[in-house]
């Protein structure tokens, strides 16, 4: 072979070197270039996954009161909220459980001042939403029952604070049970939550006023007793 094609298959061979690695090179960066994208999507993907449950767990719709504790009344309370989140209560609490029919506000109420989170529901809420109220309520500190004339399909309620729900299922529901039950504003938190109340407003409605004494020196309604014989 001459000197010329011998030098003539070198650069030929160069050549074909240098456009494999140009392939290979470009195979590369569009490999990388697949890949960065990808990546991004994903972090795209997960960033909005977050903001958006951070926005439907969010909390910032609780309601706060200012009520303070240990305000006892044997009589009916006209509460300001509907349900109640505080204030004056009946001496003898709720005992934390399940009800299927309502319960007294003011018994609720002095749970709550005990840590309890009382979830309240309309009664015409439809049976699986009922059920999925009843497991959320299956833990200790919590109190379930139909609530007539509610202003939302689901409330939850503890001391001084309440959310109103569009259904069980909300996210925020689960949250608020988190936060508040036996939250911080407990005013009596770590009070026991069992009780020997477990009637319902029907069996047991709280009186609208205290019975009145009799006056004080009134005649005595008590049959007088006859004079012993003379002895």
């Amino acid at each position: 072979m001459s000197k010329d094609k011998t030098q003539a298959r070198r650069e030929h061979l160069a050549r074909m070197r240098a456009q494999q690695k140009a392939k290979e090179r470009r195979a590369a960066l569009l490999m990388w270039g697949v890949g960065g994208a990808v990546i991004v999507l994903l972090v795209g993907l997960v960033g909005f996954y977050l903001v958006n449950q951070a926005k439907v767990t969010s909390l910032d719709a609780v309601v706060s009161a200012k009520y303070s504790g240990g305000l006892h009344t044997p009589i009916k309370v006209n509460y300001k909220e509907n349900p109640p989140m505080g204030g004056e209560h009946h001496p003898a609490w709720q005992n934390c459980g399940i009800y299927d029919a309502p319960i007294n506000n003011e018994n609720a109420v002095h749970s709550m001042e005990h840590g309890a989170v009382w979830i309240t529901y309309q009664p015409d809420l439809p049976k699986d939403q009922v059920e999925t109220l009843k497991e959320l309520a299956s833990k200790d500190y919590m109190l379930l029952s139909p609530y007539p004339g509610l202003p939302a399909k689901v409330v939850a309620s503890s001391w001084n604070k309440q959310l109103k729900l569009e259904g069980a299922d909300d996210p925020r529901l689960p949250k608020f049970i988190q936060k508040y039950k036996q939250g911080a504003e407990t005013p009596e938190l770590g009070a026991s939550c069992d009780s020997e109340i477990t009637t319902t407003t029907a069996e047991n409605p709280i009186p609208t006023a205290s019975p009145t004494p009799a006056p004080s020196g009134s005649p005595s309604t008590e049959p007088e007793a006859s004079p012993s014989p003379s002895s």
